[in-house]
């Protein structure tokens, strides 16, 4: 084989395996480190309303069947989709914009994947820096203490009793990330939720919730270990 040739050869084989990684490197897979977009779709558009048909559809997930969600009683803004970067963040951070209700995952190239979200009411929000130290497909409900001391009647799902477990009815939904801040348990976490008309509200004790649907797509695009940002 002449020179030309072999080097013709292996430039193709190593544009293909270029192509193939970066294929892959676009996808959300449910591993332990999810990668954030590295292509994202352009052009910016709203979705279509087949796309938010499946977007929000009844899904299949963990053994429990998730009814779809009315979508279209949700103000739009709160729907899931791609927007230009507002945060100034560095890619691969999660930002959460309480006042309008907004949590942001920061993409290369100047985008953000843009959930809307439910948080906590005044005096029980938190805000900060911290990382996602954990993330938990179905988790089960372990109430803190000091929300089982306002509510009494939650000490069956304490942490000592070993917590609610996981449902539809579970209050953490199909998926939880927790939120450390210097290596310790802040106690706050971003969870599902099947409350659908809490999205875009102050209605929770301090938690981020999501819907359910956006909940499992935020879980396999943000890795363990992700940097988050919660503003007040």
């Amino acid at each position: 084989m002449s020179a030309a040739f072999l080097t013709s050869r292996r430039t193709f084989i190593l544009t293909a395996a270029a192509a193939a990684l970066a294929s892959c490197t676009t996808t959300t897979p449910s591993g332990r480190n999810a990668p954030v977009p590295v292509a994202p779709r352009r052009p910016i558009v709203p979705q279509t309303a087949s796309e938010l048909d499946v977007m929000y559809g009844p899904i299949q997930d963990g053994g429990y069947s998730l009814p779809a969600v009315p979508y279209q009683k949700i103000d739009p803004q709160f729907h899931r989709q791609r927007v230009v970067d507002p945060t100034g963040e560095p890619a691969g951070t999660v930002v959460v914009d309480t006042p309008k209700r907004f949590l942001y995952v920061v993409e290369p190239g100047g985008t953000a994947m843009r959930y809307g979200v439910g948080i906590g009411r005044e005096g029980f929000s938190w805000q900060g820096e911290g990382v996602i130290h954990w993330r938990q497909h179905w988790p089960r409900w372990k109430p803190p203490n000091e929300m089982i001391a306002r509510q009494p009647a939650l000490e069956k799902y304490s942490i000592a009793n070993g917590g609610m477990e996981p449902g539809l009815s579970n209050p953490l939904g199909a998926r939880a990330l927790y939120i450390f801040q210097n290596g310790q348990d802040t106690l706050y976490r971003l969870h599902g939720n099947r409350e659908w008309k809490s999205i875009g509200k102050a209605v929770s004790s301090g938690c981020v919730r999501l819907i359910n649907q956006d909940v499992i797509d935020l879980y396999n695009r943000v890795p363990y270990h992700a940097r988050i940002v919660v503003y007040q």
